[in-house]
């Protein structure tokens, strides 16, 4: 179960970093937050990356083999990164609509599941 609540919590994490790290160019393109000065934005996006480590420091320590979990160390950040990227892939497409995947965001994601494959060969 260790894993699985770390997957859960790496994902919900990853929803909070997305946001914090691009949700602002969706707010400005909407003009919700376009005459904001700089320094307000990145207040806002830390607010937002409170939550995102909320989460990701529990996940990070449930997962760890070193305190009982089913990962290591390179196996967490990998699983982390693929995590990112399937968040940020469909946080993009949904929201930003201009944004198409094309055939070599496809074959990076295939290098991608097969970096999980080989970080958890034995």
């Amino acid at each position: 179960m260790k894993g699985i609540y770390t997957i859960a919590l790496l994902l919900v994490s990853n929803v909070f970093m997305t946001f914090a790290w691009y949700g602002h160019l969706k707010l400005q393109e909407m003009k919700v937050i376009s005459n904001w000065p700089l320094y307000g934005v990145i207040l806002f996006s830390w607010c937002i990356a409170l939550l995102e480590y909320s989460c990701q420091i529990p996940a990070n320590r449930i997962g760890f083999a070193g305190n009982g979990g089913p990962f290591t160390l390179m196996q967490l950040k990998v699983v982390q990164e693929v995590i990112t990227l399937l968040v940020f892939t469909v946080f993009t497409t949904v929201c930003f609509k201009g944004e198409a995947l094309q055939w070599n965001h496809f074959a990076a994601f295939v290098c991608l599941v097969a970096a999980v494959y080989f970080v958890f060969l034995k």
